[in-house]
């Protein structure tokens, strides 16, 4: 039996409130059962110096947690002067996961930087983010198009990402913190809404997995995807 009393292929309640900055381009607050992240979408007509005169726009991202996002008060970065390595490579997952899905030509010279702000965490915040980045996302792109300041259909396909595990020798869609301190795997999967894959990430915690039990990850990964574009594509109608 899990924590939470879930079936082994159920996710947590998921919900998508849209527009809940109104003055950011996109903004959608997402919520994976008590994993709670606030994404806010910004258009900006300055792209990096790299990316100058190529013709070619640029999406990234930024993710953080809240001081009270966990347990106990945790510093924020900005005061310690520093990222975390965790904090790094978690916006880095971000920001290649949605331009996986953007056609930088059509977006022309424009940046849309997406920021991720964890509100409370309860395992899976980076997936959490990913899918409602996504939604932000798609709103920002709407923005411009209204403008004019497109070159042509933006965004390629949808994408979402989702957490696998193994806890207690049982595949599990959808890991809660619970599950996750204790699983001996966990794996964040992103993937589009056509059933391609962006990134896999896994990681034996203490018994090493077999070629089977990741097959049984991906068969629920790939389930978790299909609900949550599903949920994507509703919110954004």
């Amino acid at each position: 039996m899990r924590p939470s009393g879930r079936q082994p292929d159920q996710m947590r309640a998921v919900t998508l409130e849209r527009n809940v900055a109104p003055k950011a381009e996109g903004s959608c607050l997402v919520s994976f059962g008590s994993t709670k992240v606030f994404v806010t979408a910004s258009v900006e007509t300055t792209l990096p110096s790299w990316r100058r005169s190529s013709g070619m726009g640029w999406v990234t991202a930024e993710y953080g947690m809240l001081p009270r996002a966990t347990g106990s008060r945790t510093k924020r970065e900005a005061a310690q002067g520093k990222q975390s390595g965790r904090t790094q490579e978690i916006q880095r997952l971000i920001g290649r996961s949605l331009r996986a899905v953007v056609d930088m030509q059509a977006l022309g010279e424009n940046q849309i930087t997406l920021d991720c702000d964890v509100l409370e965490a309860d395992g899976g915040t980076r997936t959490a983010s990913i899918t409602g980045a996504y939604v932000a996302l798609a709103d920002a792109i709407k923005w411009l198009e209204a403008r004019g300041l497109t070159k042509g259909p933006v965004l390629r396909d949808s994408v979402a990402a989702i957490s696998c595990g193994i806890y207690r020798g049982t595949p599990v869609l959808d890991l809660d913190y619970l599950e996750d301190v204790e699983a001996h795997t966990d794996a964040n999967f992103v993937m589009t809404g056509t059933g391609k894959f962006v990134e896999i990430q896994g990681t034996a915690e203490q018994v090493p997995f077999s070629r089977d039990e990741l097959a049984s990850l991906m068969q629920l990964a790939e389930q978790g995807i299909g609900e949550l574009t599903t949920m994507q594509q509703a919110a954004l109608s």
